[in-house]
């Protein structure tokens, strides 16, 4: 494996352990009904709780690792440039679909987390009665869980980008528009698989 690919992924992993870690510790010390104390007719009291900052920092760790995949692949999911044909590419492809969409709803799950998780003051009337608002249980395991997921989709789309490059290349593949020819050997389509 390449020094570049082996960073990459060692970046990118290293920031979806953060994430993750990250938003089980915000589901850990989140703000629990029992804990909130009703105040007046209309006031709630929320104990202070680190939560809020580990759901941002969660968050933030999966934007870092989003951004690191796309800027080393160049954003080409899905640009009309000639890029590599064969079936890794596809596999590739549908990767970062997935990371992607994986990535928007654990970024979304830890956001609201921490911002619910945040909120001070008054309460909601409810069926009469008066309701302080707590986020509920699991919104920010399932953010973790999901970003855990993203990175390792998003590791998994570059490395076989980069094997579909590596085997397009080597295999006879063609020479992309307005690039130099250095004279390397080509390998007979034959010899490869």
């Amino acid at each position: 494996m390449e020094r570049k690919v082996l960073l990459v992924c060692c970046a990118v992993g290293l920031l979806g352990l953060l994430s993750a870690a990250a938003g089980f510790g915000a589901e850990s010390t989140r703000i629990k009904r029992s804990q909130v104390k009703f105040v007046s007719t209309s006031q709630c009291e929320y104990p202070d709780t680190p939560a809020f900052g580990l759901g941002v920092t969660a968050a933030v760790a999966l934007m870092l690792a989003q951004i690191i995949i796309n800027v080393s692949t160049g954003g080409n999911c899905c640009k009309r440039r000639p890029q590599p044909s064969n079936s890794n590419s596809t596999v590739a492809r549908l990767y970062i679909v997935f990371s992607r969409f994986v990535f928007v709803i654990a970024f979304f799950l830890l956001l609201a987390g921490a911002a619910l998780n945040h909120r001070h003051g008054v309460g909601s009337m409810y069926a009469g009665n008066y309701d302080c608002y707590v986020v509920k249980p699991g919104v920010f395991a399932g953010g973790a869980l999901l970003s855990f997921a993203s990175a390792v989709l998003g590791i998994v789309y570059y490395v076989n980008l980069n094997s579909a490059k590596n085997s397009d290349m080597s295999c006879g593949g063609s020479i992309p528009k307005g690039a130099i020819a250095m004279g390397q050997p080509r390998i007979p389509p034959t010899q490869c698989g």
